[in-house]
């Protein structure tokens, strides 16, 4: 019997990497995220490529409404889910705490935290009923050490990182296994996002040194995934080779 994996964020980047990872490896999937016609393109590209079914749920996480009501028109067939990657989140601007933008510090918390906490909740049910459920969170480098201007980002992802401990041990009666992978810098939409737009700011990010991939980091997740019943990877920092903490790179002119 297929296994099923529903993914948050996944019409880009990490998520959309991890949902052809799974996919190439016989899961179906449950996919999320705002852009109803991104999600569309996927589900035909994944089901003609890789013959496995797939379930478009279309909100915005920081929508907890929204997050329970799409979970609740899941179909029987897709109900049995086995992993949740809590993958949707975003930063937004690179400015001093005194000069930030309260709105973008809102919408971080809200994308990052609450909507976490939200999809978790909604998603709970389903994984104790597979029997062997799994919650993968994406983290990031800055859940763990604080960099200059980070402020608020490295607060939702250090927010993430406790979370993520909390829920190890409060769902071990259930055994629902709790991993959190925490990121380097990856070359995806994160910055063109942080940025708002600005692709030679979003470009400069990762000019100087060879970013992560998508791909790399949906390779540990399901490396996590993949190993067996009793073995859990409680968390893992993934890197660029040339970065060696948040704030520290060696970059080749």
């Amino acid at each position: 019997m297929n296994k099923i994996i529903f993914i948050t964020g996944a019409t880009s980047g990490i998520g959309k990497a991890s949902a052809i990872k799974f996919a190439q490896n016989g899961y179906h999937l449950v996919i999320t995220g705002r852009r109803a016609e991104k999600l569309a393109a996927l589900k035909e590209r994944l089901e003609k490529e890789y013959g496995i079914k797939v379930h478009p749920l279309c909100f915005d996480v920081q929508d907890r409404k929204a997050v329970f009501a799409a979970v609740e028109t899941i179909p029987e067939e897709f109900s049995r889910i086995n992993i949740l990657l809590n993958n949707a989140g975003l930063a937004l601007g690179r400015s001093p705490f005194d000069e930030a933008d309260i709105d973008d510090w809102e919408s971080m918390l809200h994308t990052n935290v609450y909507g976490l906490l939200y999809v978790s909740r909604a998603v709970l049910p389903l994984l104790k009923n597979a029997g062997n459920g799994h919650i993968i969170n994406i983290g990031s480098i800055a859940g763990k050490e604080v960099y200059e201007n980070g402020n608020v980002y490295c607060a939702s992802k250090f927010a993430v990182d406790a979370l993520s401990k909390s829920m190890r041990i409060d769902l071990l009666k259930h055994g629902i296994k709790v991993t959190a992978i925490h990121p380097g810098a990856a070359e995806t939409e994160f910055s063109l996002v942080r940025y708002k737009g600005d692709e030679q700011k979003a470009s400069a990010t990762y000019s100087g040194f060879t970013p992560l991939s998508g791909e790399d980091v949906a390779g540990t997740i399901f490396y996590c995934a993949a190993l067996p019943p009793h073995v859990c990877i409680n968390e893992l920092t993934i890197m660029p080779l040339q970065q060696a903490g948040s704030y520290y790179f060696f970059k080749k002119d």
